[in-house]
């Protein structure tokens, strides 16, 4: 989503894995934390040593020199957004970054 967006600060992907499927790699960041949220189906999370089941609306983070992983054990597609953004860089967010204008409403 990057290109498509023209980002920036971050870099958003969709994955889908079939039944019985995994990332055909494990990896690691060395400036970026990853941010999964599991939009359907269900299945395990490794992060190094750790497993873990995940599920339909599972947020996963995960930090730097992590090695990560996931399979899709359900019967159903695993679909998920991966949101990869250098860890640390988050400064202000919601209120704390905003600003009350007073534009005129054209919705």
């Amino acid at each position: 989503m990057k290109e498509a967006t023209e980002a920036t600060s971050c870099e958003i992907s969709f994955g889908t894995l079939p039944t019985g499927a995994s990332v055909p790699f494990f990896h690691s960041h060395k400036a970026n934390e990853e941010n999964y949220i599991i939009l359907s189906g269900a299945g395990k999370f490794q992060v190094n040593d750790d497993v873990f089941e995940i599920g339909e609306g599972s947020v996963i983070r995960v930090s730097l020199g992590c090695d990560r992983n996931l399979k899709c054990t359900s019967a159903e597609p695993m679909i998920y957004i991966c949101i990869q953004a250098k860890d640390g860089s988050l400064e202000g967010y919601t209120m704390t970054d905003a600003e009350i204008t007073e534009r005129e409403s054209l919705l």
